[in-house]
């Protein structure tokens, strides 16, 4: 299983949001460019970046974005605010390593087939979930899908990954049950990614023993410092190394 360091930028700065929400967010006072390289010196394969104010329909994080894609020394996996072909295209081609979509997904599931198809192993589905249904539009806009519907009008596309937030659980500051997480991953054809769901590096030694888990994103966690990037890489690669059996 991979961790995904993450980071998220609102007007250029590092924060993270409290219960979701884009007005009062928690501001994290690091260099962004510095942050994405120590995490690739401390041994992470990939990072994940959140852009909130294109979430927003704002292109303020631009310079910062290619920024890190071009310096931060591991592939960037970048989502907030793709609504077009122009948009997907224009950051695989400063050199994102993927693309998170998913609001665009919901509303013409045939474009996005076709960017899947254009760019394979490029394109990644987000399946925000709260209460049973797909959120769209940055988490507010409950759409009509249920996550396995959706997760099932793309099982064709050659996705590079699905990655599925468990927005009730991101939202309240307790122990994941895991449960819509391991469900959608059974039901799933493409690795899912968990999202909102990382407290502690025991979290993640729980995702790894799920069948078709292949990552997890860790963000406020870490930027608390409740979790070690090194401990948590650590953890991800060896919890499914043979155990010898001593008779």
């Amino acid at each position: 299983m991979r961790v995904y360091p993450t980071m998220e930028l609102q007007n250029g700065r590092c924060v993270t949001l409290d219960k979701g929400r884009l007005d009062e967010p928690m501001i994290w006072h690091v260099d962004p460019v510095e942050t994405a390289q120590g995490w690739a010196a401390a041994g992470a394969e990939w990072m994940h970046l959140t852009d909130f104010d294109a979430i927003e329909g704002r292109d303020t994080n631009s310079a910062f974005v290619e920024r890190i894609i071009r310096s931060a020394e591991l592939p960037v996996q970048l989502a907030g605010g793709f609504r077009s072909r122009e948009q997907v295209e224009r950051w695989i081609d400063k050199g994102a390593g993927r693309i998170v979509i998913g609001t665009l997904a919901a509303r013409d599931p045939h474009l996005f087939k076709e960017l899947a198809k254009l760019y394979p192993d490029q394109i990644v589905l987000a399946v925000d979930v709260w209460q049973g249904y797909v959120m769209t539009d940055g988490w507010r806009t409950q759409s009509a899908f249920t996550p396995e519907a959706f997760i099932e009008a793309f099982a064709d596309a050659p996705l590079a990954a699905i990655l599925v937030t468990d927005i009730d659980s991101d939202m309240v500051d307790v122990e994941a049950q895991l449960g819509l997480i391991s469900g959608l991953a059974a039901h799933s054809r493409t690795p899912v990614i968990a999202s909102g769901v990382v407290r502690s590096s025991d979290d993640i030694s729980r995702l790894a023993y799920i069948p078709n888990i292949s990552g997890a994103l860790v963000g406020r966690a870490l930027f608390r410092k409740a979790v070690d990037l090194s401990e948590a890489l650590a953890v991800a690669k060896t919890a499914h190394e043979p155990v010898a059996q001593f008779q």
